[in-house]
Formats: C-alpha cells, structure tokens, sequence
C-alpha cells in the first residue's frame, strides 16, 4: 500500500482524517490461511449458528455485528441475510471493476480506480474530509484485489495491503457468500488492521477530542433514561465504520435492477437513507451535501486521475 506524499509532509494535520480512514478502509492482519476453512460449509453453519441473532436485534434487518481489540489490532464483522440472489451478489462483488462504484458511496471515498499490473488487480483510492476537496489534498492509498475462489455456491474475495501510515501495517477486508433459499445470500464482511506505537498514540488522541461522544452498536448496559449504552473507544471506531461499508455494499446491490443510467442515483439516495437510520452512530452530513458531493466524485472518476 502506497500514500501519498502529503501524508509524509503533513503528518500531524492529517492524524485525525488518518484515523477515520482507518476505520473507514483499512482492514486487516489475518492472512487467508487464518480461515479455517474457505468454503461454503462453515458459512451457513455460521447463518444456523446466528439464526436467533439474525431475526431479533436492533438493526431492523437480518445482520450480525461483532467486533474485537487486542494489543496490536482491530476488527469488525458483519453476518448479512441479502435479499438478493446469491448470481448477482457474485456478479456484482467478485469483480474488480465493480468496486470502485461500490468505494465511491463511502462519506470519505472521493475517487477510486482499477488497473492491472503482473500480480493482478490493484485498486487505487483517494481518502479525504467528510466534504469535497480537491484529489491532491486526500490520501491515496493502493488495494491489492484477489478473488480467492468461485464455485456454484460461493464465493470469496480478499482486498489487502502491507503498511500505512502511523504505523499501520497488515489491512484486510475479506467478503465471502453463499446462496440461501428463497432467492437471498448470506453474506459475511470483515476487516481489521494492525497498529503500532504511533498508530495507538494517534488514536488515542482521536478519542479524547472529536471522537470522544462518538458510539458503535454493540450494547453494554442501560442509561439512567432507559436508553441503551452503547459502546464506545476503539471498538465503537471500528463498528460505526463495518457498517458503513456493509451499507455502501447494500447500497449497490439495490441499484443494480434499475435502467444504467439511474443506477447512480439510486446507489447514493439508498446509501443515505440507510445511513441515517443508523443517526446515533453513522450521521455526519446533511443529505443534499452527501449527494451533490457523491454525484461530482462520480464523474471526476470516470477519468484516470
């Protein structure tokens, strides 16, 4: 993975961008060997495993959130019953040139691009400001795309890269499906990144000042209104954010039955829509300013920047 020189330059300005992005995209440490086993049998033990899950909790839809810390990384996961057939989930999202589309829905995606070299896929994507600025003043960051195995009921793809900034290193975001009856998929999601000193230091700081109100989703307890407790720190960082990227994933997917030329828009309102039901955690922009920026960010990608 490859940052930008402004990074470099302007390391103590960009922390607190650096850490959202973090959050946002960068997924990790655990290589594919860490899966037990890369097939569709131990997914849908896995939908059997949640099925109470899946049918009662607070998402209003059937999902699973769950994320973990240790000393040197972090993790989120999302379990998802899709209401799509299994054929275009696989379609859509075991193809690199697809993915720049489904990127670009991100708050803090302002352009991505797909190009080939000898080891494969590489996607190259700008991170920013939850507002339109220009491309040089946002990270730029390198994916390496691996489409690990397709066969009639599953598949698996793997995004990954080996440093960041802060000392970040080991991203990684793996998606994997298989079909279920009635025309649906389940859907598994998981990203995580590994840290260092200065990494843990920048978060840290992040926490104490503007993410200091900001929650995720899993429940710790009750307030003294009744309300639930949600968490908070670390974990809340990477929650808010699995969720983002389900939901832009989602987002797409619901577009795709729509005429070529409406699908954009109809990606971008069904990705706010979603979002704002999740206001507590995931609301940073107005509508209108999310969709006029989307909607300019869309089309300076369609030319190699």
């Amino acid at each position: 993975m490859r940052f930008s020189q402004a990074f470099k330059a302007r390391p103590l300005r960009w922390t607190p961008v650096f850490l959202l992005i973090c959050g946002v995209w960068f997924a990790s440490g655990e290589s594919i060997a860490a899966e037990p086993e890369i097939s569709a049998v131990p997914l849908r033990a896995k939908f059997t495993e949640l099925g109470k899950q899946l049918s009662d909790n607070q998402f209003q839809r059937a999902l699973y959130l769950d994320s973990t810390e240790s000393s040197h990384d972090l993790k989120g996961e999302i379990y998802a019953v899709l209401d799509y057939p299994f054929a275009a989930v696989n379609v859509a999202l075991n193809n690199p040139a697809h993915w720049c589309d489904v990127l670009i829905l991100h708050l803090n995606v302002e352009y991505c691009h797909a190009s080939s070299n000898k080891a494969g896929t590489v996607l190259t994507v700008n991170l920013g400001r939850k507002y339109d600025q220009p491309l040089a003043d946002a990270y730029r960051a390198e994916f390496n795309y691996r489409g690990i195995i397709t066969t009639p009921d599953y598949f698996a793809v793997e995004l990954n890269a080996g440093n960041g900034p802060l000392s970040t290193h080991d991203y990684r975001i793996w998606i994997e499906a298989t079909p279920l009856e009635s025309g649906r998929t389940f859907l598994h999601f998981t990203y995580a990144y590994a840290f260092g000193l200065s990494g843990r230091l920048a978060m840290q700081g992040y926490l104490m000042t503007i993410g200091r109100d900001k929650v995720g989703f899993t429940v710790t307890g009750k307030l003294p209104d009744g309300q639930p407790a949600y968490i908070q720190g670390v974990r809340g960082v990477v929650e808010r954010n699995t969720m983002r990227y389900y939901l832009a994933i989602d987002a797409y997917l619901a577009a795709l039955t729509a005429p070529s030329e409406d699908q954009l828009e109809k990606r971008i309102q069904h990705c706010y829509n979603a979002t704002d039901r999740y206001a507590r955690q995931l609301h940073e922009v107005e509508r209108n300013d999310y969709l006029e920026m989307k909607r300019k960010e869309y089309q300076r990608q369609q030319v190699n920047q």
